[in-house]
């Protein structure tokens, strides 16, 4: 069995090139940034030389691979795997899971949530149901997609008064993640979410309004409506993949009246 799982993976050097040109270096480029010879890089891409598990990582770094990635690298020139992939709720993760959920709770009353590599929802806190409030019970089954539920004619969408706004920022995310790490799934899901209705699809950017400085969401509530304003939280250090890839979006009202509307809600 591991004899045919190495027949059906792709030379090292294939993988690598494709990297490169992912990221838009040259070979010279590469090997000046990475401080290897062009020629012995070229040999690499090529086959003709193997490379150590310390050129591997090097290589790796300079054209910032993520972890998952970095593993699938080492295997394909013969080496294991360095970076762990542990489950979220094991015990070796059950301090990160436990300080994520830390800091969705000191962000209340205003919602967060925290998402996996690909949107899925692993956490939220209390004030998410304001999001949620209407959607569809079959979004909201695990594992739950947080940009699904966001854009589906059944999610939140009806809800969004800036839609075609909201949409632009959401898909440019999701495309520039793709450009930073080649996933089929998320490729499907970019897909998918451009043929829901709620927008033009090319190209899919919006002009902002007067004022603002960054994209708002702005949601109907209660005959009114409510803004905000979000940033994204990463680890700064991870060495397991699945801890690289944990992000934490938090949500800000962009307003006084959300802010009211929050604290009131809250207490």
């Amino acid at each position: 069995m591991g004899a045919a799982v190495r027949e059906r993976r792709a030379p090292f050097g294939v993988l690598l090139r494709q990297w490169r040109r992912q990221r838009g270096l040259s070979q010279l480029a590469l090997a000046v940034g990475a401080e290897v010879s062009t020629r012995h890089l070229s040999f690499v891409e090529t086959g003709r030389s193997v490379p150590s598990r310390e050129m591997v990582l090097r290589l790796a770094e300079h054209l910032d691979v993520p972890l998952r990635d970095r593993n699938r690298l080492l295997l394909a020139a013969g080496y294991a795997p360095v970076y762990s992939h542990a489950p979220l709720d094991s015990p070796e993760l059950r301090r990160v899971l436990d300080a994520v959920r830390r800091v969705l709770r000191a962000h209340e009353p205003y919602p967060a949530v925290a998402v996996d590599r690909r949107w899925n929802l692993v956490a939220g806190n209390a004030a998410l149901p304001l999001f949620t409030r209407g959607v569809a019970a079959h979004l909201l089954r695990p594992p739950a997609n947080a940009l699904r539920l966001t854009l589906h004619p059944e999610g939140m969408a009806p809800r969004i008064a800036n839609l075609a706004e909201w949409r632009a920022h959401l898909l440019g995310r999701l495309r520039r993640h793709l450009g930073l790490a080649a996933d089929a799934g998320l490729a499907a899901l970019h897909d998918e979410l451009r043929g829901y209705p709620g927008g033009p699809t090319e190209p899919d950017a919006a002009l902002p309004r007067a004022g603002d400085v960054v994209v708002p969401l702005r949601l109907r509530h209660a005959g009114g409506e409510l803004t905000f304003l979000s940033t994204v939280s990463t680890f700064g250090t991870p060495l397991d993949v699945t801890v690289e890839e944990l992000s934490i979006e938090s949500f800000f009202p962009a307003d006084e009246v959300t802010d009211a509307y929050l604290r009131d809600a809250g207490r």
